[in-house]
């Protein structure tokens, strides 16, 4: 612990003596195929994509989540227990799984080609219950479907000391002290790559804590993701949602302010897009969001760069476009055959 305040001096103080830390398991989960394939689109469009668990091999933290060929990607390795215990809910190791883990924990591969390797907690996703935990590519290539893992869980309990009115949930203490969060002239100055208006969020409200997921920035009005730049958004980006009230389950509240990080990929179907799952929360005058393109989960941890932010169109929109241009090919290709004719 006392290793973890020494990594930023100016963060501020947490009760990191209290906390107690609890080894919690799971295994790669499978992908897991619905009855229908498609899945219809805001825009009515049937997709078959990629969609949640398994190993992501091609995209981390640091890439891009928009406009990828898939539906809720998680990037890296998507974790699920699917042991049974002889007390409590059928579904009870796998709820403990996803409640302990936080984002910033590490993991060891204790099963399989790659034992011993080590891994980052990255996100947590709600409704499929997975724990993504980021690998470097050449062992996310070795890895198997079934390898089980285990996760030194830390962040239950959490508390900024000096500020009782700030909530902290699924935030491990090393992310809160590397993240650069600094107490400057009686507020916390946290750093995020982009600020979100609270109305913008969907799939996920209505349920009564934010311990077991996350819930999703919609990108379907062109107009609001071109004003916020949600064009741009990385898995790992920490961003700030104001008029978000996330202590008892997300809801939108004006004069709150929630900070959380981006988990997921993007999504076609109506009311879904980027997942955040929320770290901090409190009222907005306790904060100041400083904007920065490196406030990022694979720059923080130094794993790796962070893409440069770059705009990318939604699939929707892209399809579209293309479909678009198919139209005016194909009619000016029905002009040129009458004209033979």
């Amino acid at each position: 612990m006392d290793e973890m305040n020494s990594v930023n001096r100016g963060s501020p103080r947490i009760n990191a003596k209290d906390l107690v830390m609890v080894a919690v398991s799971g295994q790669i989960a499978h992908p897991i195929g619905a009855a229908n394939a498609y899945r219809i689109g805001n825009d009515g469009v049937p997709r078959v994509l990629p969609a949640t668990g398994g190993i992501v091999i091609n995209q981390r933290i640091g890439d891009r989540c928009v406009g990828l060929a898939g539906d809720h990607i998680e990037p890296g390795v998507s974790l699920h227990n699917n042991q049974r215990e002889v007390v409590g809910s059928r579904k009870g190791p796998n709820q403990a799984l996803i409640t302990y883990a936080c984002i910033g924990n590490r993991v060891r591969v204790t099963s399989g080609p790659c034992v011993g390797e080590q891994g980052l907690v990255t996100g947590k996703h709600g409704g499929v219950d997975h724990v993504m935990v980021d690998f470097p590519t050449q062992v996310l290539q070795r890895l198997n479907i079934g390898d089980r893992m285990q996760i030194n869980s830390i962040g239950l309990g959490l508390e900024l000391i000096d500020y009782p009115g700030i909530t902290v949930f699924n935030c491990a203490p090393e992310l809160l002290q590397r993240w650069g969060v600094v107490e400057r002239h009686g507020r916390l100055e946290v750093p995020v790559t982009h600020l979100i208006p609270g109305r913008v969020m969907g799939s996920g409200l209505g349920k009564n804590t934010v311990w077991r997921g996350d819930y999703d920035i919609q990108l379907f009005d062109p107009a609001v993701r071109n004003r916020y730049g949600l064009g741009r958004l990385r898995f790992g980006d920490m961003v700030a949602i104001i008029g978000a009230d996330t202590r008892f389950g997300p809801s939108f509240r004006q004069g709150y302010i929630s900070f959380g990080i981006v988990v997921h990929g993007d999504s076609t179907v109506s009311g879904h897009g980027p997942g955040v799952t929320p770290l901090v929360c409190g009222r907005a005058e306790q904060f100041k969001a400083v904007q920065r393109n490196t406030a990022n989960l694979a720059d923080i941890f130094g794993i790796r760069n962070s893409v440069i932010p770059k705009d990318y169109p939604k699939l929707a929109r892209r399809d579209a476009s293309n479909q678009q241009n198919l139209s005016r090919v194909n009619r000016r290709r029905e002009v040129s055959l009458a004209d033979d004719y």
